[in-house]
């Protein structure tokens, strides 16, 4: 930790925040905390072959979390939705009826695999509970994805049970016979569907207390890499466990540090903006919520205007969100701004540093802040926040302490400092591997524990994390990431396209769109329009190309014979599109 700056405000209890913190005292608060707290007693242990530091005295599973957090928030606020409250004991009884109905009426226990798949609904926090009580896994999927997409990772993961909504249900049904499937419905009814509503009153809230240890699998996440399919990122309980430990432990610091004045606020409360199957969404709001008793005010979708009601209206303190949502709430704020928030982060995608400077004067009592990680790292990595991310806001910040190592590495070894390189990072929050791919897992995973993350950055004189570029063949657009290749393979699909290269458009909004240059087969014309309505069928809709050329000349290829993109890329940007949604 650096020096930092406590933002230039009262605490939300009305008492005069602290203006200034040194290292010194950071040091000192952090060296109170790892001696004096139990919670964050730091030890070592041997993961897969390896010795990590980790918290000796966590919880071992996220079952033993949740019913901590019950016992710890009670019948307190937890999730609000429309006219919806659910307590913290309340979605912990539901779940644990929604677990013996798993239980009794499908056989569900330990290992076994059950798939989620449904927009940001109560039930989809009730059913992630519900399915580890019974010491399952639990396979989120992304709920903008369509028929094909969901039907790779159903297959992929071998889940024979799917938690859905009625949207879901619908994409699904067509493939469901196919993958042996069977399907629960929450919130809407559709025949031949069991109720999840019809479940949870159907059953009693008993704890079925399954044997979990530190390294059982907890999920599979699905990401998208430069491969032309997601990968499957099996991740352990202690690996979250890790992350959410971690991230307590910087926010106990810091109020340690800042004289009993807390980042969460007394009454703190958070906006759930972002879709819980990414790892943002589930381990940063709504995992670290249950834990630190934290009220989370869920959307039904994003709309800039609505945000800024809800956030004044449940006078939430936490936002988290990818860059272009804060962006967008600088001027959906009005007149009224938002008086209750006391820090904005982002994650998911890097903040421009203009946006810094501007939530920094727009919101003077909110503490702009930005964190880095991975699907493959459960979310942990860096964080950059108070007045370190003012002074360095083109950073990502430094190492989450005190269990997270990262270093940058070049081609013949570690770089030195100012050197950019491949960016490592090692820690008990680790994935344990790709499913199904082992070439995958061991290109990704050094032999002692390392994580190649595939970006490129560089590491300042203070620790500080820059990240410069990727190696991986992907677009990250507003958080999401996109595999050039899937995008290149649904071209393809198109009669008349017999060229395609797909590539990142700079967008001061959105971080990147995704942009695409193709050349028609002999004798054939393309439509851009009709091209793009093509794929739209077969993508989600953050995939399909936003900005369209079509090449009157074939394009051109390296020695090697593969597509020279950097030229292609560089001479597409210095035209207009054809085609600009």
């Amino acid at each position: 930790m650096t020096n930092s700056a406590a933002p230039q405000t009262a605490s939300s209890s009305g008492a005069p925040a602290p203006t200034e913190l040194t290292q010194e005292a950071l040091t000192a608060a952090a060296m109170k905390i790892l001696t004096t707290d139990p919670r964050f007693k730091v030890g070592e242990a041997e993961i897969r072959g390896n010795s990590y530091r980790v918290f000796e005295n966590a919880p071992a599973s996220l079952v033993d979390l949740f019913r901590f957090g019950a016992a710890a928030h009670g019948e307190k606020d937890f999730i609000v939705y429309e006219d919806e409250v659910h307590s913290f004991q309340g979605v912990w009884s539901d779940a644990l009826k929604f677990a013996n109905a798993l239980r009794a009426d499908y056989g569900i226990g330990k290992g076994d695999r059950v798939a989620l798949a449904m927009r940001n609904y109560p039930e989809w926090c009730i059913a992630f509970k519900g399915i580890l009580a019974t010491g399952a896994v639990v396979v989120p999927l992304n709920a903008w994805w369509k028929t094909e997409e969901l039907s790779y990772a159903l297959g992929d993961c071998g889940a024979k049970l799917v938690i859905v909504d009625g949207k879901r249900f619908d994409l699904i049904e067509p493939v469901a016979s196919k993958h042996g499937l069977t399907m629960i419905v929450a919130r809407d009814a559709r025949d031949g569907a069991a109720s999840f509503a019809d479940l949870l009153a159907g059953h009693e809230a008993n704890d079925l207390q399954p044997d979990i240890q530190h390294e059982d699998d907890f999920a599979i996440y699905y990401t998208s890499g430069s491969t032309g399919t997601p990968k499957g990122v099996i991740l352990t309980h202690r690996g979250c466990v890790t992350t959410l430990f971690s991230w307590a432990f910087i926010a106990t610091v810091l109020k340690e540090a800042r004289g009993g004045v807390s980042l969460f606020g007394d009454n703190p409360g958070i906006l759930l903006a972002i879709p819980l199957f990414h790892v943002t969404g589930s381990h940063s709001i709504f995992l670290m919520s249950y834990l630190v008793g934290r009220r989370m005010a869920m959307m039904y979708r994003w709309d800039p205007v609505e945000a800024c009601n809800l956030i004044r209206d449940h006078e939430l303190t936490n936002f988290v969100g990818v860059p272009s949502q804060s962006y967008e709430m600088i001027d959906a704020a009005g007149e009224q701004g938002l008086p209750s928030l006391l820090d904005i982060g982002s994650g998911g995608a890097k903040r421009p540093p203009d946006h810094v400077r501007l939530l920094a004067d727009r919101f003077k009592g909110a503490n702009p802040s930005s964190g880095y990680g991975l699907t493959e790292t459960n979310a942990i990595g860096c964080v950059n926040t108070l007045a370190d991310y003012r002074r360095k806001p083109d950073s990502t910040g430094k190492a989450v302490p005190p269990c997270c190592d990262i270093k940058i590495v070049g081609d013949d070894g570690d770089a030195a400092t100012g050197e950019v390189g491949e960016i490592w990072i090692r820690s008990a929050g680790n994935f344990r591997g790709y499913l199904n791919r082992p070439e995958d897992t061991e290109k990704a995973l050094t032999p002692d524990g390392w994580f190649r993350t595939g970006d490129l950055g560089r590491l300042d004189d203070e620790g500080f994390l820059f990240i410069v570029d990727r190696m991986k063949d992907i677009i990250i657009r507003a958080g999401e990431n996109i595999s050039c290749l899937e995008v290149e393979a649904a071209a393809y699909e198109f009669g008349a396209v017999g060229e395609a290269i797909v590539f990142s458009v700079p967008d001061d909004v959105l971080g990147e769109r995704v942009g695409l240059v193709v050349h028609p087969k002999q004798g054939m014309n393309i439509d851009l329009e009709e091209l793009r309505q093509f794929m739209g069928k077969r993508l989600a809709g953050f995939k399909v190309p936003e900005r369209m050329w079509v090449s009157p000349m074939q394009l051109p290829r390296l020695g090697t014979a593969k597509f020279d993109k950097i030229t292609i890329r560089r001479i597409a940007l210095q035209n207009e599109p054809q085609l600009s949604v």
